[in-house]
């Protein structure tokens, strides 16, 4: 018998995209990505460039996974959408490094930042701003699970987006390169106003 995650869901199956889409996310907020990136002299300056980077690699990686068509090009949507979300993960993890905040990444940061631009109302518990400081909240598997279960929807309205842009190979990836791209910069967006301020953190009651 297959074990089971503690953010699986009851009656999802193996081959459901749905069941895919929550393993997915689960598994990059489970385990937060190492950064070897060290706290910068100007790390507002050094974060952008990150950023930068990260987007333009996704959205070369997005429109690259694009281009084969119709049906074919229908099999590399879940790829690309890990390949983005794996290359997203590792710029926040090194834009926490930059501003030498990487001791503070935990599940619930990483969360908020790949999916406060797409899903805000899901997130918008796991971190509060008063000020320049903020408050993370570390919460329980079952509260995490349900906040996964509202950011699922959204994944997959995008993913119905993705493959339809699959029967239009060179404007479809395109498209797609471009959204990639602006998709990473949100999220490095959220992720330099996060880490540039005072971060406290609450455990769970």
């Amino acid at each position: 018998m297959a074990k089971h995650s503690p953010l699986a869901l009851p009656g999802d199956g193996k081959d459901d995209p749905l069941h895919t889409i929550y393993r997915a996310i689960e598994r990059f907020i489970s385990k937060v990505p190492k950064t070897d990136e060290p706290k910068s002299k100007k790390p507002k300056d050094r974060a952008r460039f990150i950023a930068n980077t990260a987007a333009a690699k996704a959205a070369a990686v997005s429109a690259g996974l694009a281009l084969p068509p119709g049906p074919l090009g229908i099999l590399t949507i879940v790829p690309d959408l890990l390949a983005i979300w794996k290359i997203q993960a590792q710029m926040v993890a090194d834009i926490a490094g930059t501003f030498g905040k990487k001791a503070y990444l935990t599940r619930e940061q990483m969360l908020y930042c790949l999916f406060k631009h797409a899903a805000a109302q899901a997130v918008r518990d796991l971190v509060v701003r008063t000020g320049e400081r903020i408050l993370v909240r570390r919460v329980s598997l079952r509260t995490l699970q349900g906040i996964v279960k509202k950011i699922a929807p959204r994944i997959t309205q995008r993913l119905i987006g993705k493959a339809i842009s699959r029967w239009f190979p060179l404007l479809g990836a395109l498209g797609v390169g471009a959204y990639a791209f602006y998709d990473t910069a949100q999220v490095g967006n959220t992720a330099i106003d996060l880490f540039k301020r005072k971060i406290r953190t609450q455990k769970p009651n």
